[in-house]
């Protein structure tokens, strides 16, 4: 699939997958100077890209494992939806959980874009829903 992307700075960095499998691009920080996330502070950090995702599909942006695991860094939404009539720039909102200061450099990776199909419905109201084994058990009812 193709999609355009558009480098907002000359700096930016266009998203590159982490292997041949990937699901993920990674999504780089496009900073003139370093930033430093305190413990328990969100920052936005640039990526200085805009990404034209087809019709039909949405881009979804989540936190790369290894700065999320060894840095305590994430987006703060937990889930980025990037709609496919967004042309501005892909900023991630970083949120700092662990309990150090947390350095990021231009040029480091900072999340993680997958592109996926949407399906679109139609909301059909109802009085009644078809019945399962489940029904209404919720919040850990299927087990830990």
């Amino acid at each position: 699939m193709q999609v355009n992307i558009k480098k907002i700075k000359p700096n930016a960095k266009i998203p590159t997958k982490g292997s041949v499998h990937a699901a993920g691009y990674d999504l780089y920080a496009c900073l003139e100077e370093s930033i430093i996330i305190k413990p328990n502070e969100t920052v936005k950090i640039p990526t200085g890209l805009a990404v034209e995702i087809p019709s039909g599909y949405v881009g979804l942006i989540f936190a790369r494992s290894g700065i999320a695991i060894d840095k305590g860094l994430a987006p703060a939404n937990k889930v980025g939806v990037c709609d496919s009539d967004y042309r501005g720039e892909y900023v991630v909102a970083l949120k700092n959980s662990g309990s150090n200061n947390a350095l990021i450099n231009g040029g480091d990776r900072i999340a993680q874009l997958v592109v996926v199909p949407i399906i679109d419905i139609n909301f059909n109201e109802v009085d009644v829903l078809s019945e399962t084994k489940r029904g209404e058990n919720g919040f850990g009812s299927t087990g830990i």
